[in-house]
């Protein structure tokens, strides 16, 4: 299941807020090569984990699978402050329009055929519900220039922003998603899960045994 926090609800918790930005780190900085965001007790923190930023959470057997951070654009956010060259023209903005940061699956779950995993569904998912509750239909992304036509098979509107330019050791291209019921519908039937993802309070204990 996937668990959708604040960040107040995320710090009272300080065992996941610590796996989080740890993951974070091993993702970004040792993985992606993203030094700018090298600290050395090994957590990715930035200006960005603010007040109104969402962080969803994967948790399977006690252990954090994957994350990603949701940011509202009505406010600065990765796209209009740090990564602006990736944009041609204004930055969407508005309260249906939020950014996507930090989609990280975990090393030891990454079980899937070309690069997508039972996780990364599962994040897909839980961001196409969670933003369908809200009413919110597009979210910004940075990701790799291939994911724009995995985004397109699943039924996203894709469209991208800017060019693709070099962060580390990635290629990245800044991208609108644009969803609806129906892409829900498709991501659902690719998962071969039908049931929703999002659950409600937090997860138990990390390192405790429990049911993914």
């Amino acid at each position: 299941m996937l668990f959708a926090l604040t960040t107040q609800e995320l710090m009272e918790r300080p065992d996941l807020w610590e796996a989080v930005h740890r993951l974070r780190y091993k993702i970004f900085v040792e993985e992606m090569g993203w030094t700018d965001l090298d600290r050395p007790d090994q957590l990715e923190i930035d200006q960005f984990d603010h007040d109104e930023a969402e962080h969803h959470l994967v948790i399977r057997n006690g252990e954090l699978a994957g994350y990603q951070r949701m940011l509202p654009t009505t406010r600065p956010h990765l796209l209009t402050d740090v990564l602006s060259d990736l944009c041609e023209g204004p930055s969407p903005s508005g309260p249906n329009v939020w950014e996507l940061t930090r989609y990280a699956v975990a090393p030891g779950f990454r079980d899937g055929k070309r690069g997508v995993s039972t996780v990364g569904t599962e994040l897909i998912a839980g961001f196409v519900e969670w933003g369908l509750k809200r009413n919110v239909n597009q979210v910004i992304i940075e990701f790799e220039p291939m994911w724009v036509l995995r985004a397109l098979q699943l039924h996203f509107l894709a469209k991208p922003l800017g060019y693709q330019r070099t962060y580390g050791n990635q290629q990245v291209v800044a991208t609108l998603l644009t969803f609806t019921d129906h892409t829900l519908e498709v991501v659902r039937a690719r998962r071969n899960h039908f049931l929703p993802v999002l659950n409600r309070g937090y997860p138990g204990q990390l390192g405790l045994k429990q049911a993914s």
